[in-house]
């Protein structure tokens, strides 16, 4: 084995020429490439991230705006509530003074009543005295007599009431 300096030279000068040719024929472009393939992942890993945080502050608005409107409903029922209570008082309320009138008035109508009866008796009470005294003076009574007609005055007051 013999090493020759010219073969060796040779050698050596086409190495670098292919390398050379290599470098800038097959090397930079596959370079290019997976600096471009580099640059397009971090920018999707960016992308994603910042859909993330946005997803993120999504999802906040979305519970803060859950809370409120849960918040809302809250009130509403407790309005709903006292308004339906205010509105019960109300209505026992009225019911209890027409009660009270329709007490008065029948209360009212009774006593009207009542004296209407009474004086509808005391007239008749005092038509019977009269006939009963009239009576009497036509004709003096037995106490047989006298009771039959007491019987009778008890037996018309009777019919009466």
């Amino acid at each position: 084995m013999e090493l020759s300096l010219g073969t060796m030279l040779f050698q050596l000068v086409t190495f670098i020429i292919l390398m050379l040719l290599v470098s800038k024929f097959a090397l930079r472009p596959m370079l290019g490439v997976l600096k471009q393939r580099q640059d397009y992942i971090d920018k999707q890993i960016s992308t994603a991230e910042e859909n993330r945080k946005e997803a993120e502050k999504m999802a906040e608005k979305q519970k803060e705006a859950l809370n409120e409107a849960r918040r809302e409903a809250k009130e509403i029922l407790e309005r709903a509530k006292a308004q339906k209570d205010r509105e019960a008082e109300e209505i026992i309320k009225e019911a209890r003074e027409r009660a009270e009138r329709m007490l008065q008035d029948a209360k009212s109508e009774i006593a009207s009543e009542k004296e209407k009866a009474l004086k509808e008796l005391r007239d008749e009470v005092g038509h019977l005295t009269v006939l009963l005294a009239s009576k009497v003076m036509e004709k003096e009574l037995d106490s047989k007599d006298q009771s039959k007609l007491v019987d009778r005055y008890l037996e018309r007051v009777g019919e009466l009431q």
